[in-house]
């Protein structure tokens, strides 16, 4: 149901508040979701005059949130947008006890003093969580640090929620993610090894999906995980391309990373910092004339790293390896390295770190036996190589 006019009491008009009241009635319907925001009175209102409890967006969205947290990071993210959420609607749940009365000092009315207590308990357990999550934060810090000194790049995958990362990321990796047709399947960062052309080894990302109107309280909450995206060698922006939504979630995606400082220029019609790959997703369920279309514009961007497959059937996935590694080695330079046979470290750290094209035994002048390298390496790595 359409808003024609914003009310500031109910959001509704006062005929379409009867007209919900109604509906609910001849549906037998228990639950009534906004989608949009509701202020704490505005949800009251509602709530008295239909009857029936009231959510608005970002409750549904919590609730989601609620049910899809498995680990102990992402139930702390949950319950700290939770109680950030709550701690402006308190007043809902003291309705019955009076409000503060005329008088000074201890005089307030109880109600008032309840509301206060337990403010009060939210804001001290909110305190803790940040806490916590301030640890985790510091903690994937040092992981990050860990993997850069690692020769590893790493791969992260975006996109708004359902547009099949979770299927892709264990398509690539060979891993059992949860991947089902569900809003925020995923919440917490899950990262597996994974094979590239050119590179040896490779760490990739999965990461929560994005939402239109991201609430302020999730983004906040959700920091610590969102910052493992700007740690990325290369991002694979994963698109449900059969979605007629499609372009509208890309820019919500785009947003959110803007947000994030992905941007030179801070918005996304900027330079990104990192590379980014745009991966059309579910192919598979796209018309011939619809590819058509989508081949056409894609063709239209020369610039643009488009990979087009479908993470079920495994269309286009070989590609879409083949592109990223491309994008991670683009800076390197194939190199000749004579290395004594007994410096075992350097020959290790060559074949691990680079893409050795041949090696051959060879003599030095005095007679002492060597391994001739040609060896693909990038800037990073030669840096490090010639560190030893």
């Amino acid at each position: 149901m359409p808003v024609r006019q914003p009310r500031a009491a109910t959001l509704f008009g006062e005929g379409q508040v009867q007209n919900i009241a109604v509906a609910c009635e001849q549906s037998e319907a228990e639950l009534i979701i906004v989608d949009g925001a509701l202020s704490a009175i505005q949800q009251r209102n509602i709530e008295e005059k239909t009857k029936r409890k009231v959510i608005d967006r970002t409750g549904l969205i919590l609730e989601i949130f609620g049910e899809r947290a498995a680990t102990a990071e992402g139930r702390l993210q949950v319950e700290l947008a939770h109680l950030d959420y709550q701690a402006g609607r308190l007043v809902r749940s003291w309705t019955h006890l009076e409000r503060q009365r005329g008088g000074f000092g201890f005089l307030g009315g109880p109600g008032e003093t309840q509301i206060e207590a337990d403010r009060r308990m939210i804001r001290d357990r909110m305190a803790r969580i940040r806490r916590e999550l301030e640890q985790v934060r510091r903690t994937r810090g040092l992981h990050r640090d860990r993997r850069e000194k690692a020769p590893w790049p790493v791969i992260a995958l975006v996109g708004y929620t359902n547009a099949g990362k979770s299927t892709l990321f264990n398509r690539l990796t060979g891993a059992s993610v949860m991947a089902e047709d569900l809003l925020f399947a995923t919440l917490d960062p899950t990262m597996r090894a994974v094979r590239l052309p050119g590179v040896e080894k490779a760490i990739l990302s999965d990461t929560v999906g994005f939402i239109s109107d991201l609430p302020t309280q999730l983004v906040a909450a959700f920091r610590a995980t969102l910052e493992e995206v700007m740690a990325a060698d290369v991002i694979v922006h994963v698109r449900d391309i059969a979605n007629p939504d499609s372009d509208q979630q890309k820019r919500q995606v785009l947003e959110v990373l803007a947000g994030l400082g992905l941007f030179a220029e801070g918005e996304e019609g900027g330079e990104p910092l990192i590379p980014i790959v745009e991966s059309w997703n579910k192919w598979d369920l796209v018309s011939s004339q619809r590819r058509a279309e989508l081949d056409a514009a894609r063709k239209a961007r020369p610039d643009e790293a488009i990979v087009c497959l479908s993470a079920l059937t495994g269309e286009g996935c070989e590609h879409l390896l083949e592109t990223v590694g491309a994008m991670l080695t683009l800076d390197s330079r194939i190199c000749t390295f004579v290395v004594p046979a007994s410096d075992g470290q350097r020959i290790a750290f060559l074949r691990a770190r680079g893409d050795v094209l041949s090696e051959q035994a060879v003599e030095s002048d005095d007679g002492s036996p060597q391994v001739r390298l040609n060896v693909r390496l990038s800037e990073r790595e030669l840096g490090r190589f010639t560190a030893l």
